[in-house]
């Protein structure tokens, strides 16, 4: 079994890999054959479900990190395989449907890959037990969608969107990676399924909480985090309907129901879900009404559905956690179908705006079959998925208390209007006279129509089997969440005098006002957004814009491209970090001339040296005269190279072979660059100074020199430890089979800061070998005339 959990989570990534090499090979077919990956997935996971059913949770563990106790552990209870399986079956339909909606687009082999990543990314997040691996995951939704969002890239409404969304959602992650880095100093555990009640107890508490809200409220576009879905829409149609259905925006809302057993259960919590999940579900639902792109409807009508999802989880109580599965099962199916409609009508059509489309019945009968399979369930009608979600919702507010009196008012209210939403999207294109259209109506491709027609019967199968339905989905679900063993009581049996049969009755009828009176509804959306003014995507375009003004004045003053002040700048900065510090510390103490702590004029003495010493020490006194003494720059560089010399001699003289070597080769390398670099700059030209310069350039010079020599004096002064080196003397040949320690230091214990230092000088060799080749611009000769051409022999 660990072996299929760890397959579920690594093959989408594998045939991402392989897709543009299948998208070559099969041509027309690659969706076809794409589409065996999520297929096998699916069925792999229905594999499952029997073990979870009977044992509640079958888990896998691979190593990870083991240095720190850190695996990558998966589990697979009623809740993720949910989410499990509704992503792998709607993203086999999704695949097939993008190879015909796609079809001849130059880069449909790249979509593929951008796709399956996207969906193997979910399937990780929702599988996922480590938190940090959850993270990961959750990141990795944030770049794919990125990637898809952006396809059309040389729109500018698709780089904005992307943008846009990488940004909002890329927040929250952070926010999630606070909570788990705080759950784990809390508990000393990673894993999600070993956590209790201690979080709740913490004093913390509300810091943890804050921190997992913000990650679900920006990934499941709650208020005030809502804008970036809209702008979503300008991925194509496969991506949206993938996205609103059962991946990425999904991701909040099960990350809300995953973490409820150790976060839920309190007033702040059910107070601020519901506020704003209801705040959500009635402002995703106006924004619905208030569009005419069919697109458009169905993302703000996402919104909706998720703010009524967060608020369900927000109740907690039996009957809502059992109504936010069911329910989000219906919205998957209903919402996929439907934006797969969208899509063909978008395709056959040439126009997604309803007030210009109608009578499309005749020429597309099929996806009218579809978008009505759909709409019934999105309406939640009997013999329906959504009919059973409905029903759970009002189920546990029935009690006549005022605050869930409330709460059932917002839940009318909403189911309401996304019925009279599910009308619009049915009545308006399919039903009525037939209207012109920019293309000449015709029935999809079957690829195209599989997806919507399986979706909508799915829902209508479910529908008529509330046994099944209670046994597969609703008890593993709950007691996944709540931890508790809840009995299904699911049934199609209507009792005439039951309150919620009554509720259902009212949100049909109030749904059908909704949809008679849909263009007052329409006016007055439109008109109270234009008295609002700001909104939060005119904010979010306000900070992007003063962000990047921002960040331009701070380039331009920290980066104007005067190396001369960029030296001082760095010199003077290195003066005050040498001296400062062991001036506020007290270290230059250590250097006073007293009884106690020692007299330093007989540590300064010069010590006993040999004839050859002296040359080395007379051979950096001639390079340092004729630094400073030079009349160009390009003297100044070479005789730079004699102070190199002395000190590579001074390294070999005691006992470092290795860096002295080193040293000799980087003066080498200075030499032949500067050959090589002779015939592109002028470094011969005499460098007249100002006294300013002279005098502020050897202030510092002096002052680094003094901080540099202070400082060692102060090291030299204490007493050395020598824990470091015994550990490379002690390690070096048993662990790194090194019996010289300096190489051993340079290439295994400190393996990747030497790696480091050679990309840095492989990229600025790179950098200067561009601009030699550059070189400067000739002017291009003009054309010659006629004149010129008959005077030329």
């Amino acid at each position: 079994m660990d072996a299929s959990i760890a397959l579920v989570a690594i093959a989408p990534f594998v045939a991402a890999l392989l897709a543009p090499l299948v998208q070559r090979a099969a041509r027309p077919f690659a969706g076809w054959v794409l589409a065996l990956v999520p297929a096998g997935l699916f069925l792999l996971l229905l594999t499952m479900v029997e073990p979870v059913i009977s044992t509640g949770a079958i888990s896998a563990r691979i190593g990870w990190i083991p240095t720190y106790g850190l695996d990558l552990s998966f589990v697979v209870d009623g809740l993720s395989l949910t989410f499990a399986l509704t992503i792998s079956g709607i993203g086999t339909l999704i695949v097939l449907y993008s190879g015909a909606y796609l079809k001849g687009h130059p880069h449909l082999g790249r979509f593929f890959a951008f796709l399956l990543a996207f969906m193997g990314a979910m399937l990780g997040l929702v599988l996922a037990d480590n938190m940090l691996a959850l993270f990961m995951f959750w990141e990795l939704t944030s770049v794919t969608s990125f990637l898809l969002i952006g396809f059309d890239h040389t729109r500018q409404a698709s780089r904005r969107g992307a943008i846009q969304a990488l940004v909002i959602t890329n927040i929250g992650g952070m926010g999630l990676l606070v909570g788990a880095i705080l759950v784990h100093q809390l508990t000393g555990v990673w894993d999600m399924s070993a956590l209790g009640d201690e979080i709740r107890a913490s004093g913390l508490y509300g810091l943890v909480l804050a921190a997992f809200l913000a990650a679900a409220f920006t990934k499941s576009a709650q208020v005030p985090f809502h804008f970036w879905l809209p702008n979503a829409m300008e991925a194509p149609t496969p991506v949206s309907a993938f996205l609103h259905s059962a991946t990425m925006v999904q991701g909040g809302v099960y990350l809300l129901a995953r973490t409820t057993p150790w976060l839920g259960d309190t007033q702040v919590w059910t107070l601020i879900l519901v506020c704003v999940g209801g705040a959500t579900l009635l402002w995703g639902a106006i924004g619905a009404l208030r569009q005419t792109d069919l697109k458009q409807m169905l993302a703000q009508s996402t919104i909706a559905s998720l703010g009524l999802s967060v608020l369900l989880i927000g109740l907690g109580t039996e009957a809502a956690i059992a109504a936010m599965l069911l329910y989000f099962v219906a919205h998957a199916l209903y919402k996929a179908g439907l934006f797969m409609v969208a899509g063909a009508i978008d395709h056959e059509a040439g126009t997604r705006d309803i007030t210009v489309l109608g009578g499309l019945a005749d020429s597309m009968p099929v996806t009218f079959i579809a978008a009505a399979l759909a709409s019934l369930t999105m309406i939640g009608l009997p013999l329906t998925l959504g009919y059973f979600a409905k029903e759970e919702m009002y189920l546990g507010l029935v009690t006549g208390q005022w605050p869930d009196i409330a709460v059932l008012a917002v839940l009318l209210a909403g189911n309401a209007m996304l019925a009279g939403l599910a009308m619009l999207v049915l009545v308006k294109p399919f039903l009525g006279p037939v209207l012109p259209t920019p293309k000449s109506a015709h029935e999809a491709p079957i690829a195209m129509l599989v997806g919507p027609i399986v979706l909508g019967a799915a829902s209508i199968v479910a529908g008529v089997m509330p046994d099944w339905l209670g046994h597969t989905l609703l008890e593993p679900g709950t007691l996944a969440i709540l931890r508790e063993t809840v009995s299904s009581h699911l049934s199609l049996a209507i009792n005439p005098a039951s309150v919620l049969l009554w509720l259902s009755v009212a949100t049909w009828v109030l749904g059908y006002l909704v949809y008679l009176q849909a263009a007052a509804v329409r006016t007055l959306a439109r008109r109270f957004e234009a008295a609002l003014g700001w909104t939060a995507d005119t904010v979010f375009d306000v900070v992007m814009f003063g962000l990047i003004r921002f960040s331009g004045a701070v380039t331009r003053l920290l980066h104007h491209g005067r190396l001369e002040v960029y030296l001082v700048t760095v010199f003077a900065a290195l003066a005050l970090a040498l001296i400062l510090p062991v001036l506020m510390l007290g270290g230059y103490d250590m250097l006073l001339p007293t009884a106690e702590l020692g007299d330093w004029s007989a540590k300064l003495r010069w010590p006993d040296l040999q004839l050859y010493e002296w040359g080395i020490i007379a051979l950096a006194l001639v390079g340092l005269g004729a630094v400073l003494l030079a009349p160009n720059r390009l003297v100044a560089i070479v005789a730079l190279g004699i102070q190199g010399t002395a000190v590579a001699l001074i390294f070999l003289l005691l006992g470092a072979p290795d860096i002295a070597f080193t040293q000799f080769m980087v003066e080498i390398l200075s030499v032949v660059i500067l050959a090589l670099v002779m015939t592109r700059l002028r470094l011969d030209e005499r460098d007249h100074r100002q006294l300013e310069d002279l005098a502020r350039d050897g202030t510092l010079a002096l002052v680094c020199g003094a901080g540099v020599s202070l400082f060692l004096m102060v090291v030299l002064s204490g007493t050395l430890d020598t824990r470091l080196s015994d550990l490379f003397a002690a390690t070096s040949v048993p662990i790194a089979h090194g019996h010289n320690i300096v190489n051993v230091i340079l290439v295994d214990y400190r393996g990747f800061d030497t790696l480091g230092e050679i990309s840095v000088v492989m990229a600025a060799g790179i950098a200067v070998m561009a601009l030699l080749r550059r070189g400067p611009k000739r002017p291009v000769p003009p054309a010659p005339t006629r004149r010129s051409q008959k005077a030329a022999p």
